[in-house]
């Protein structure tokens, strides 16, 4: 019997073992967001090695000036990336993430169909999440690993949502049925994963409980939603409190008002007039394709499987299944310039960029729907369902691997930004983690590690004379420098100078500026330093003035009030929901 009970786990766990077999043999594909992960895996691991639990500033962006990804990126996949890295070779680290976030899709899904299938119709909807077209087109085509753990956290948060485990029993005791601390486990996690995935998430959260709500004629479904989306913004709170409260210490408008971020703009098959988006409209239209197939499926299988009575649960009929219905009705609406007016009205809703990331919260619903449509009453003609499915699961492999899987080019393979990263040329910078105003492509390639100037505001590079798309390019013999200092860093959090300065002036740091940033000059108060000596440049790094004379600048990362305030947050949600297990194993 245990075996048996492992053996669908088993399945699944091959599923996603064939869904990379490409990255098994052509390597991990670089799509769009590629590169940005791989360097916050870098990073973080670096700051463990220097004794930081949690990070905050990320060092190698903007080529060495570091920004504060950590603060405002969630860490949920620039943590389990670190970690992998610390038993795995580099070069196996995005295939092993690609493999554990489709396993965990697929064994999720299974999860939720179990609330209405047998174990064998759930092995087999699991299966498709995994081969689903939005999973591949996420794994491969942009490798966006937050927003790729949504196909895990979105199907235990509907689990945990539309469970009903004691339905005969009182008012009080069907909303707390032990569901509630998993479901903010799940909210916790999808925030903690990406923030786009985190509003979907919240969104779904609520549309989930009030149509539950209206199936059952019971309010349990919105006081267990009510208590469990608290506690699961509780739990994440840590992350994304302060990440909210020091928003306006960076650029953040640069992630909704960039045009090809901008969600009128990636409605399903739009084409847009402007040259500059038309590679951004080939992979909208992919997204497109994707969509209408998905949504198609869902609500075709729906209707069969509705008709064939497939979709009933023992305890609860077709009751339960009347939410996830909604959703790629829902879906299909928002992804068309009809649902304009929802996505001005409803708050954060045009952070979400793009609106087919909603598709996210359609993989397991159509994977259940469609199992239930296609699942043949015969024993004999169970085994050519499946095999037709397997057929498909291939079908798409193939056609992932050669519509969406990104080959690398050298610079942007692992070994390659392996190299860059030992080298200590650093990388591109994230706009919207950029100080306000400032232009972090003017800052210089190169620089060292302090610069003296008489200018505050000069620039010390030259444009690139085989690339003027790229940041321009400092060396010794510009002479833009009066004098160059190498400064001690401990750590990615501390810097330390200590130099004799030939005259009076400014000492441009390479390090980019944040309020975080704590500055000390020969002992001065930090804060007498902020007021008279330390200033911000265009390109956004930190210019610091010096008498002639011996320097001593120490420049190191405070702890804000704000993370003080999230991490007591996140403590007090950590004992409330302790609180709410004792006593719901009283009382159940």
């Amino acid at each position: 019997m245990r075996q048996r009970k492992l053996l669908s786990p088993l399945v699944i766990l091959i599923a996603a073992f064939i869904a990379i077999i490409p990255e098994l043999f052509r390597g991990a594909s670089c799509g769009h967001d590629f590169d940005v992960h791989l360097v916050s895996w870098f990073d973080c691991l670096n700051a463990w090695r220097h004794g930081i639990i949690y990070p905050h500033w990320a060092p190698s962006p903007n080529y060495g000036a570091g920004e504060p990804r950590f603060v405002f990126y969630p860490p949920f996949t620039w943590i389990i990336g670190a970690a992998l890295a610390t038993f795995l070779p580099w070069a196996a680290v995005p295939i092993a993430l690609t493999f554990l976030t489709f396993a965990a899709t697929g064994l999720a899904t299974r999860a939720l169909a179990r609330l209405a299938l047998t174990d064998a119709q759930s092995t087999l909807a699991g299966c498709v999440a995994i081969f689903s077209g939005y999973a591949l087109f996420t794994g491969y085509e942009r490798t966006a690993f937050p927003e790729f753990a949504g196909g895990f956290w979105l199907p235990l948060l509907m689990l945990y949502a539309l469970r009903v485990r004691n339905p005969a029993t009182r008012f009080f005791r069907s909303a707390f049925d032990r569901s509630t601390i998993p479901l903010a486990v799940a909210l916790a996690g999808a925030w903690l994963s990406n923030l786009p995935l985190g509003v979907i998430a919240a969104y779904l959260l609520a549309a989930l409980a009030l149509t539950a709500a209206i199936a059952y004629k019971s309010w349990a479904p919105m006081l267990r939603a009510t208590v469990g989306g608290a506690l699961g913004l509780g739990l994440a709170a840590f992350y994304w409190l302060p990440a909210a409260l020091e928003r306006n210490w960076v650029d953040v408008k640069q992630a909704t008002q960039d045009p090809g971020y901008n969600f009128e703009n990636n409605w399903l098959f739009i084409h847009n007039a402007n040259p500059a988006l038309a590679l951004h409209d080939a992979i909208n239209h992919q997204a497109s394709w994707v969509a209408v197939t998905m949504l198609t499926l869902a609500l075709a299988a729906l209707f069969i499987a509705r008709l064939r009575g497939t979709l009933a649960s023992p305890a609860n009929g077709f009751r339960w299944y009347l939410p996830l219905a909604f959703i790629p009705v829902a879906v299909a609406f928002l992804c068309l310039p009809i649902s304009r007016f929802a996505w001005h009205a409803l708050p954060e809703m045009p952070f979400l960029q793009y609106p087919w990331r909603w598709l996210e919260a359609v993989e397991a619903p159509m994977a259940i729907f469609l199992v239930a449509a296609i699942w043949p009453a015969a024993r004999r003609a169970r085994i050519a369902v499946v095999a037709l499915c397997a057929l498909g699961f291939i079908a798409a492999l193939v056609y992932a691997n050669h519509d969406y899987f990104q080959p690398c080019h050298p610079e942007d393979s692992v070994p390659g930004m392996l190299a860059s990263y030992r080298a200590g040329a650093g990388f591109d910078g994230m706009f919207e983690y950029s100080p306000p105003n400032a232009d972090i492509t003017t800052i210089a390639r190169g620089l060292p590690d302090a610069c003296l100037v008489s200018d505050p505001d000069v620039e010390l590079g030259k444009p690139d004379p085989d690339d003027d798309s790229a940041n321009p390019i400092w060396a010794p013999d510009q002479k833009s420098c009066i004098a160059t200092y190498a400064a001690e860093r401990s750590n990615p959090e501390h810097l330390r100078l200590n130099a004799v300065v030939p005259q009076s002036g400014w000492l441009v740091l390479r390090l980019l500026a944040f309020p975080a940033w704590q500055v000390s000059i020969n002992g001065a108060d930090q804060w007498k330093v902020r007021a008279n000596q330390v200033h911000t440049r265009p390109d956004g790094l930190i210019a610091v003035h010096a008498e002639r004379g011996p320097i001593n600048l120490d420049v190191s990362w405070r702890t804000t009030s704000d993370v003080i305030l999230g991490r007591a947050v996140t403590t007090i949600a950590l004992l409330l929901a302790t609180l709410l297990a004792w006593y719901q194993r009283r009382h159940q």
